[in-house]
């Protein structure tokens, strides 16, 4: 069986203080990689449905915008009408602002918690945008899952690798580990990153189905 510790990355701790260290290098819970022995195309329609409920919620889909490189606003917070990053902000071809306003500027890296209502959300990685192909912000169900089970669309990645690369980026303190746990007043992604990886391997070993197009 492969696992995955959830332990926050050795740079982040640098410029921590002692007790916070300690903390962030205790191992958080293994995260399994084995897949089920099989699953039915039903089961991984079901799987899929849920991946859809997290990949679509505001946590993951308000950063995984196409290449005018705008993120958005959305979920309860804000009302029932998406809009754009407020303060003009545009992360540009680098994905982190560099040509405009670094995304760092307001959205420091950090591996502690981000509590505080309102403030910039922050990760343990340097905060940028996913690159314009990973982009599914207002896209469908059907879209989203032929986009995932699409390796040149997901720099090279099959459902494994997807499996492989949310429990990588976990173990950094990423963006990831994030969407469950925002800080703030800020809805999570639904389920768990667990149930989430979970999920992702149901799918594949179904065979990566995906839904009719409504």
């Amino acid at each position: 069986m492969r696992s995955f510790p959830i332990i926050a990355a050795g740079l982040a701790l640098l410029a921590l203080p002692a007790l916070a260290e300690t903390a962030l290098a205790e191992q958080g819970p293994d995260i399994s990689l084995e897949p089920p022995a099989s699953a039915t195309r039903d089961e991984g329609l079901v799987a899929w449905e849920r991946i859809n409920e997290v990949v679509s919620h505001p946590r993951c889909a308000n950063c995984h915008v196409a290449e005018d490189g705008i993120p958005m606003w959305s979920g309860p917070s804000f009302g029932a009408t998406p809009r754009p990053h407020g303060m003009n902000v545009q992360a540009g071809n680098s994905r982190m602002g560099v040509e405009t306003l670094v995304c760092s500027t307001c959205h420091a890296q950090s591996s502690l918690p981000n509590t505080r209502a309102h403030a910039a959300p922050h990760v343990g990685l340097a905060w940028q945008l996913p690159p314009a192909e990973f982009a599914w912000f207002d896209r469908t169900s059907a879209e989203i899952c032929a986009q995932l089970s699409d390796p040149e669309r997901t720099g090279g990645r099959d459902w494994m690798g997807l499996a492989e690369h949310l429990v990588t980026d976990a173990g950094h303190q990423g963006f990831v580990l994030w969407g469950w746990d925002p800080g703030g007043t800020r809805e999570p992604a639904p389920y768990s990153l667990e149930a989430h990886v979970a999920d992702m391997l149901i799918w594949g070993v179904a065979g990566t189905p995906c839904p009719e197009e409504n």
